[in-house]
């Protein structure tokens, strides 16, 4: 049950990866050309700058998650206790329960879901471990390989413009949709951001689409999740509605409903791990591959792509905090505004040059505009390593779950108490009071 069948893993050939992102690198395997390794990185990315921050064991912790979330997909007997755990929760809403139900859930239940996973690979030995843990963890986890294909641009005068079309003749690709299921609303939501800068008339448009009947405001919770979709390999993120994604998708109609099912069922599972935790999901991203007529959760599932977070009373109010990258956007947007400012307006000089967000970024930098990267201050990173040991030590089972919730606990305080030694409460209850 441990050991996944094929092989071991050699570490001397993964010299030079053939992709590095900001957050992990890819390598090919030249006797196994349908797989890949990833490496997590311990480096990090907000505001689509690149890497400019770094985490101690934030790269093990993420990979353990990732590897966690990815066994339990494929679960069925975990899926079991998601589709008793949504018939108990949403037991006034047939239609929810209906509409998950009919062509995906049922096969989850079954068999579990496809994923790209293979499993995680042992630090020492290079073993690849399928549903259990390495006795001694990494950075690396081995995955199915599928085809990235970049959409076309095209221009029209000033405007800049996607072609799609490829999609629909291809086969084992990665769909180029961000899928993002949302919990409840939070300040920083890209659809409450958008929702704000709306008229009357179309903020009611949006609600519809979004299936609402109450006004968006921060940390309110859906009572059903909501689904809705971003461009994924466009230089920025664009959002979609619904009938664009079904375009850009490049699936029918069904398989499009069946990405929506996918994204919310695995949202389902995703909850009740960090439930767990006391930590509460408030979205995630989900990314999908088709192969043939299946399709299949693949790319990274970690604190990068969710947004968990748990309830702290301090002074006599009560702070949400961040258990995910979103600490991180909130440290730069609160001790170093005057550059957080500068890469909105960088991003403004892009969409009407149609050059990239980071030349114009750079080039306000080089020529004193715009202010330099800062360096995170050592003691706030300090905090956010201790976020990750602890969850590390919880899958690993070296800790309860009460024992973990109380340590997290106690980090969250201390983040909290960093901003008021440093005098910006104010700032941080803006966008985390409750």
């Amino acid at each position: 049950m441990g050991v996944y069948i094929i092989t071991i893993i050699n570490f001397s050939v993964l010299t030079k990866p053939d992709y590095v992102g900001s957050v992990q690198e890819l390598y090919y395997l030249d006797n196994y050309p349908d797989w890949m390794v990833c490496k997590t990185m311990p480096g990090g990315s907000v505001f689509d700058v690149g890497t400019i921050f770094s985490i101690p064991k934030s790269d093990i912790c993420r990979t353990a998650i990732r590897h966690k979330i990815y066994t339990l997909l494929e679960s069925s007997e975990e899926w079991e206790k998601v589709t008793k755990k949504i018939n108990s929760s949403y037991v006034n809403n047939s239609s929810l329960i209906d509409f998950l139900g009919k062509d995906v859930l049922e096969k989850f239940v079954l068999k579990g879901a496809n994923t790209h996973h293979l499993g995680m690979i042992d630090k020492d030995t290079g073993e690849v471990y399928k549903n259990d843990f390495p006795p001694t963890p990494s950075q690396y986890v081995l995955v199915q390989k599928y085809k990235i294909i970049k959409p076309n641009r095209v221009s029209y005068y000033s405007n800049y413009l996607w072609d799609y079309s490829s999609y629909y003749t291809e086969d084992k690709f990665v769909i180029p949709l961000e899928n993002i299921v949302r919990f409840g609303i939070t300040p920083a939501s890209s659809i409450y951001n958008k929702y704000i800068g709306l008229n009357k008339l179309d903020k009611k448009k949006y609600m519809d689409e979004l299936n609402l009947s109450t006004d968006l405001v921060p940390w309110m919770r859906f009572q059903t999740p909501k689904v809705d979709f971003t461009t994924k390999y466009e230089p920025e993120d664009r959002n979609l509605s619904l009938q664009e994604a079904v375009y850009i998708s490049g699936n029918n109609a069904n398989n499009f409903l069946n990405i929506i099912r996918m994204s919310l069922l695995g949202s389902f599972l995703v909850s009740e791990f960090f439930s767990e935790l006391g930590l509460f999901l408030w979205d995630m991203k989900w990314e999908i591959a088709r192969d043939g007529d299946n399709l299949v959760f693949v790319d990274t599932i970690d604190t990068d792509s969710i947004r968990i977070t748990t309830k702290i009373s301090y002074k006599d109010k009560f702070y949400f905090v961040n258990f995910n990258k979103q600490a991180m956007r909130d440290y730069y947007k609160i001790m170093h505004s005057d550059w957080y400012k500068a890469t909105k307006l960088a991003k403004e000089e892009a969409k009407k040059s149609g050059k990239s967000f980071l030349y114009h970024l750079e080039n306000g930098q080089k020529n004193g505009i715009f202010p330099e990267t800062p360096i995170v201050d050592s003691s706030f990173i300090e905090i956010q390593t201790e976020k990750f040991e602890v969850l590390l030590s919880y899958i690993y089972k070296k800790i309860s779950s009460d024992n973990a919730i109380g340590k997290l606990s106690l980090i969250g305080l201390k983040e909290i108490e960093y901003y008021d030694y440093n005098g910006k409460l104010n700032e941080y209850s803006k966008l985390n009071g409750f």
